[in-house]
């Protein structure tokens, strides 16, 4: 289970910039991922070894000039719940606000690590300035420059510190499957569905779901654990941040699942924000499944379903090997089709295929197709691995690995995806140098 840090901080003190800072030698590493969106609030860090997730509450907040105290208050209540540890930046150009201090009296109560991070220290000058930002009673303050990065190193060496380790005894070692999606899609009434009972709160007003509940399902031969992403606390202002928080609040289940079910509106198709959860599936490497529900309430004409499947994957390239499943929780239709298509997610996801097979399927077909030569170079593969790691990824060891094209990498992905069943599951494919 990974840990999540929240950035949290009134409007214009840098967040976007920490944020960047953080997530950019990772997103180096992980965006030639085919279908990668750049997402710009969340992402993966890593220092000392240790990989974390990053949000940035500010990127999520629209008109962020004039943000009422309200929002940031909501904002700093959320971060309080969801994360792990909290970086609270503050600006020395501007000293101490009144809004620092509003935030920080939030954060004075919350029962996590918070690091009081003073930005846009870049001269020595700036040093003495920060000293004021110690009235707010929340400990040392970390002076960095967050554009230079100067002083990062020693902020992120105490906050991989504050992380606490996983329990060996987390969630036992079953298959573990989020249903995420927008609010209102339907996600409890598919969990009680399941479980035959009135499990979570679930009445028409979009946000109503309490808190995330995990529930051992074990029944027809299945024996699984249901993450069910909380949508949101209910509040009155319901429309205008919804995106925010059903985002944040999707991103602990997906991390710690195996298979995530996206539940989308047949009514609604896929939005844009469907496509935001989407890229937190796909850089955490999970396995995907989309459910379309009320799929009754839909006129049906002879090729519907099929019309419906071509649109869905279309807004989704170029990850488009997916299984899509229409169902009706309300009418109870295909639930268990739903499990079925999911399990054959999470099995496919767990494939290792000998390398023997691998070279014996895979190298004929490249000798037929090679990679296009390259400045009169030929770029010839060799030998393709798997390697033992949790998303299926692939080594293909070759003489000029720099060499290799993304169309050429989506040709080797496609071949591998026919050869073996992948739908639904993430392919990695490294190259090489033998």
């Amino acid at each position: 289970m990974g840990n999540i840090v929240a950035i949290v901080g009134r409007p214009n003190v840098g967040k976007s910039t920490l944020f960047n800072r953080l997530i950019e030698r990772r997103e180096a590493i992980t965006d030639d991922v085919a279908g990668t969106t750049r997402d710009r609030h969340y992402g993966k860090a890593e220092w000392n070894g240790i990989v974390f997730s990053v949000v940035d509450t500010g990127g999520y907040i629209s008109g962020s000039d004039d943000v009422f105290e309200e929002e940031i208050r909501k904002q700093v209540n959320l971060a309080v719940e969801e994360s792990d540890s909290i970086l609270f930046l503050v600006d020395v150009h501007h000293g101490l606000t009144g809004m620092d201090e509003a935030i920080a009296s939030l954060l004075r109560r919350a029962k996590k690590p918070v690091f009081l991070v003073a930005n846009k220290v870049d001269d020595h000058s700036r040093q003495y300035d920060s000293a004021e930002f110690y009235s707010l009673g929340l400990g040392e303050v970390y002076n960095i420059a967050a554009q230079s990065g100067a002083g990062t190193g020693e902020l992120l060496d105490a906050l991989v510190a504050s992380f606490t380790k996983p329990s060996e005894e987390e969630m036992a070692e079953i298959p573990k499957f989020a249903i995420v999606g927008k609010p209102n899609v339907g996600k409890s009434s598919f969990v009680n569905a399941l479980l035959g009972r009135q499990q979570n709160i679930v009445t028409p007003i979009a946000g109503t779901t309490r808190d995330p509940i995990n529930t051992r399902w074990n029944v027809f031969g299945f024996d699984v654990m249901l993450l069910d992403t909380a949508g949101i606390r209910k509040r009155q202002k319901v429309d205008e941040d919804i995106e925010f928080y059903s985002v944040i609040r999707s991103i602990r289940s997906i991390e710690d699942s195996d298979v995530c079910f996206l539940m989308i509106d047949a009514k609604d198709g896929i939005q844009q924000q469907d496509l935001h959860i989407l890229s937190i599936i796909q850089k955490n490497g999970k396995g995907l499944v989309v459910l379309v529900n009320k799929w009754d309430l839909i006129e049906k004409e002879t090729n519907t379903m099929k019309a419906y499947e071509a649109e869905v994957k279309s807004r989704m390239e170029p990850f488009t090997d997916v299984p899509v499943v229409f169902i009706s929780v309300l009418e109870k239709q295909r639930i268990l089709k739903a499990m079925e298509v999911g399990m054959k997610v999470y099995e496919d996801r767990s494939r290792k295929i000998p390398t023997r097979k691998l070279n014996d399927a895979l190298l004929p077909l490249i000798e037929r197709q090679p990679p296009p030569m390259y400045k009169s170079k030929q770029v010839s593969i060799k030998f393709i691995n798997q390697l033992p790691t949790v998303v299926p990824t692939f080594v293909f060891y070759c003489n000029l690995p720099q060499y290799i094209k993304p169309a050429y990498e989506r040709f080797l992905e496609n071949r591998l995806r026919e050869l073996y069943s992948f739908s639904g599951v993430p392919i990695r494919l490294f190259f090489r140098n033998k």
